[in-house]
This record gives structure tokens, C-alpha cells and sequence, in this order.
């Protein structure tokens, strides 16, 4: 199989499942209609799944249409074709801390489960009423992988990180008040956790953290194979 096909204004790359474990995904902001439909195609023919990011509903009405058996989430901007051909075993819940960052959390699930893990949601349980979250403690600790979303002060991750004992991948949102500055101070507030075994994401980057929360349920259920010693 050729490792990719150029369409012109797009590279599209067949061996990137090959590389990494799961084919190429499209960021559909700032592309036409028109190219994403023709990388899906493409992407389709070679894969049997496609994954587009950041697509306005105007965009997910016209792909829908060519592609009726793909499907569109309005929260998410996603527009998904196909299903995982394999479940991990484990479980990753996505928590947010209010409703408006539920954008970003949808990302995150929506991606999570097309890549084949099992989510679970957990959404507004924010730091401003803990009890919401404490509510929840037993569920939250027996997750494999915790995403967690925030903006404001962005101090959920660091809360979450403190009660249990798996990965925690914090996501920065773009939700807050002026002195927020359009996600940089949860950003910086997740960077400099006390929580151990946290990691940070880029504001708004569901998608990245699901990527990261699935090559970790990946990595455990293929084992980790030790090799002998070269003498």
C-alpha cells in the first residue's frame, strides 16, 4: 500500500495506523467541505473509519450528506464514519468542571470512544460546589484514565489528582473571565500542580488528551514485552 496519495492540496497519509496505531484524523477547521469530503474518501477506501475535528454544523450537514452513515455532533464539532475494531479493556471518564466546557469534554469522550475505549461521563462536578464531586468518589477511583476538563482557575485536575491513583490528563479550556486570558492562567495553574502523575494538554485539546488516554489503555492491554539482554 502506498503511504500516501496527493490530492493537491492534501497529503493524505494511509500509513500513519501503521505508525502510530490509529489512521490519520482530519482538522476540519479551516478546510472546505469539499476537501474534507475528498480526504474522507480517501481515508475510507484505505481504513474503513474517519475521524474530522472542528467542523461547523454547516460543514456536518453537507458531509452528512455524503456520507449518510457517518454521524455529527453539534457539542463537539465532530463528525465520525465507522466503529473501533477493537474495545480495551478499562474505562476512561471524562469529568468537566461546568457546563460551558462541555465542548471540550464531548471532544474528549467522542474521540475516546472512537478510538475504542470505554467512557464514562462525569460532567459539572467544578471545585465551586465540591460536594458535587465528592459525590462521585468511588466512581472517579475506579477509572483506568481521568480526563479532566477545566477553565476558570482551573483547579479540578489538581483536586482529581489528589484522590486517585491512576493517570490524570488535565485540559485547560477557554471558558473563563477576563483575567482567565482565554485559558492561559488554568494552563499555567495545571502546569504548576501539586498533584502527582498529572499531565497538561493544550487549552481546548480534548482531542489530544483522548489520544493520550487511549494509547495508555492500548499499551496496557498489549502487555509490555521485555526482550533479553543483547550479551
Amino acid at each position: 500500500m502506498e503511504k500516501f496519495e496527493d490530492l493537491g492540496f492534501s497529503k493524505v497519509d494511509f500509513d500513519r495506523e501503521k505508525r502510530t496505531g490509529y489512521p490519520e484524523v482530519i482538522y476540519g477547521e479551516g478546510k472546505t467541505a469539499l476537501q474534507i469530503q475528498q480526504i474522507m474518501t480517501k481515508l475510507i477506501e484505505k481504513h474503513g473509519k474517519v475521524l474530522v475535528t472542528r467542523v461547523d454544523e454547516e460543514k456536518g450537514s453537507s458531509l452528512i450528506e455524503a456520507f449518510p452513515l457517518a454521524q455529527y455532533d453539534c457539542t463537539s464539532r465532530i463528525l465520525q464514519y465507522g466503529v473501533p475494531e477493537r474495545q480495551y479493556g478499562g474505562e476512561v471518564m471524562v469529568l468537566c468542571a461546568g457546563t460551558s466546557d462541555l465542548f471540550v469534554a464531548e471532544e474528549a469522550a467522542i474521540t475516546a470512544e472512537w478510538m475504542g475505549c470505554k467512557v464514562k461521563r462525569l460532567y459539572d462536578v467544578g471545585v465551586a460546589g465540591i460536594d458535587r464531586l465528592l459525590a462521585y468518589r468511588e466512581e472517579i477511583t475506579k477509572a483506568s484514565v481521568l480526563i479532566v476538563v477545566a477553565g476558570m482557575e482551573g483547579a479540578l485536575p489538581s483536586v482529581v489528582g489528589g484522590m486517585v491513583r491512576r493517570p490524570v490528563i488535565a485540559v485547560p479550556t477557554s471558558v473563563g473571565y477576563g483575567a482567565h486570558l482565554q485559558g492561559l492562567t488554568p494552563l499555567l495553574t495545571m502546569l504548576t500542580s501539586c498533584a502527582s502523575g498529572m499531565s497538561v494538554v493544550n487549552i481546548d485539546n480534548g482531542f489530544g488528551a483522548a489520544y493520550q488516554a487511549a494509547l495508555i489503555l492500548k499499551l496496557a492491554s498489549e502487555g509490555v514485552h521485555h526482550e533479553d539482554p543483547v550479551s
